[in-house]
């Protein structure tokens, strides 16, 4: 093996991030610049800490000029960044089962405004995220709301084949979420906020995605997962899987 691939191996080793085929690529991406662009906000760089963004971006690896679906996308801070990401070529839609007041303020912020010019809202159910004629995806991403599809009216197996039928062949999906214990799956979405990740994995799997990656920098082995996410204390245990369309 070269000098210079060892180096990378040691450098995603050190991240913290499942080595897989599709990582090499991400890493041309300049995405910590793309976290540096001086018109974000200061609440969405607070939030690069919780989310570890630059190994999320890294993992998740958004090119220039991709179609990304963000499914859940509240009040767009993945959105914003995906669309960053992606640039003035590529082209983001952000899902969302409800009107979000928080989305509509990010997209007419006028700073805001190049980065979101590329942006599509469509306020849809989860189970069926895309208006008709959407060309085919090169990615979706769904973060920290695929367990509150467990207690809201959303038929999941018709909402993961629908994201399976939404990408190009070798398209990938990348979920992150609240981990709950061994033995909860789905039961808990609306107490904890929380879905046991072999649960999601086989929902996701039965649709047709193969597993191909997953990476440990949000997870937390000191959290006892029996509270909820939102009044935990600590930092939450949270996994982040990649899933492909063969």
């Amino acid at each position: 093996m070269k000098i210079w691939a060892l180096g990378f191996l040691a450098l995603v080793g050190l991240a913290g991030v499942a080595i897989d085929a599709a990582m090499a690529p991400a890493m041309a991406q300049d995405y910590k610049a793309v976290l540096a662009a001086p018109d974000r906000s200061e609440a969405d760089r607070s939030m690069d800490d919780k989310r570890k963004a630059f190994e999320l971006l890294s993992f998740v690896a958004p090119k220039t000029g991709a179609r990304v679906l963000d499914m859940g996308a509240g009040g767009g801070y993945s959105t914003e960044l995906m669309a960053r990401a992606v640039g003035p070529t590529g082209k983001v839609i952000a899902q969302n089962g409800s009107a979000s007041e928080r989305f509509d303020a990010r997209a007419k912020t006028s700073a805001m405004s190049p980065a979101m010019a590329q942006v599509q809202l469509a306020v849809r159910p989860f189970d069926d995220p895309l208006p008709a004629g959407t060309e085919p995806l090169d990615l979706i991403t769904f973060f920290f709301a695929y367990h509150d599809t467990t207690f809201m009216a959303v038929d999941r197996a018709k909402m993961n084949k629908a994201m399976f039928d939404a990408l190009k062949p070798g398209g990938y999906l990348v979920i992150a979420d609240h981990s709950a214990r061994a033995g909860e799956g789905t039961s808990v979405g609306k107490t904890t906020h929380r879905i046991e990740e072999s649960a999601l994995v086989a929902e996701v799997t039965a649709a047709g995605f193969k597993l191909v990656g997953s990476a440990d920098f949000l997870r937390n082995p000191a959290d006892p997962r029996d509270v909820s996410v939102n009044r935990s204390g600590i930092q939450n245990d949270e996994f982040v899987l990649k899933f492909q369309k063969p």
